[in-house]
């Protein structure tokens, strides 16, 4: 779904109503606010819009790229909600979790944090952020939610992988029920330039791949991790024929 920026409400869908936890997470990859990262009052939409059907607890989630405790960036982001847990994915206990796909396209197994496997309803939301010509949306917000101790900082062990094939790994083995992209500014960054914004006006809600897929084509841009995902959804159909 498509929304104005100015418009948007947080409908939460039915299996909302039956969850008992509600977990969140929201870009916080940096200590600049909105674009940059996912502003508090998107966050206030979506808790709003949980609590007018259900009564289940809501958390929000974040993990720095160094492994330092996020609740510094936190207060800088603004994220200060009643009644909401904040969570530091560093103080998580991690379960390892092996990767759906019979053919993983770079990491068999993965370890993640056990809320993630014991809540019952998952959001993903990220700024419409654009890096080096690559859509960075809502599937490549789940990487900080991998541990540091295990993958080193910014996740460096990674790169020898690619990490756009980790991205797609990532999707089929920790799936988020859905992704939101706040598109009211696009961000572009680029190595070497200054970063630049303009105004976009819109917000994706959806199922993490359709969101991520249907901005990269509004945009006209490359996101690698998508094409991936398709390749891994064409074996899996493929297997099953």
């Amino acid at each position: 779904m498509i929304f104005n920026s100015d418009e948007f409400v947080f409908n939460a869908p039915r299996p909302i109503t039956r969850a008992r936890r509600v977990l969140i997470k929201p870009d916080i990859s940096s200590e600049k606010g909105y674009p940059y990262t996912t502003s508090p009052k998107l966050l206030s939409t979506i808790i709003d819009g949980i609590r007018r059907v259900s009564d289940a607890d809501i958390l929000i989630i974040g993990g720095t790229a160094d492994g330092s405790p996020v609740n510094a960036v936190y207060k800088a982001l603004g994220y200060d909600f009643p009644r909401v847990i904040m969570v530091d994915v560093k103080d998580c206990v991690w379960v390892e979790v092996d990767n759906p796909l019979e053919k993983p396209l770079a990491i068999p197994t993965f370890l993640i944090p056990n809320i993630v496997l014991s809540s019952d309803y998952l959001i993903t939301t990220c700024p419409l952020k654009v890096e080096n010509g690559e859509g960075q949306f809502s599937i490549a917000n789940l990487l900080p939610l991998l541990s540091v101790e295990r993958y080193g900082k910014n996740w460096k062990n990674l790169n020898e992988f690619d990490m756009q094939r980790v991205l797609a790994d990532l999707y089929f083995t920790m799936p988020f029920d859905m992704g939101i992209i706040e598109g009211n500014n696009r961000l572009n960054i680029r190595n070497g330039a200054k970063d630049s914004k303009s105004h976009f006006g819109k917000i994706y809600q959806g199922e993490p791949y359709y969101i991520d897929r249907e901005m990269s084509t509004a945009l006209d841009i490359k996101t690698t991790y998508l094409d991936l995902v398709d390749e891994a959804e064409a074996e899996l159909e493929g297997g099953e024929d």
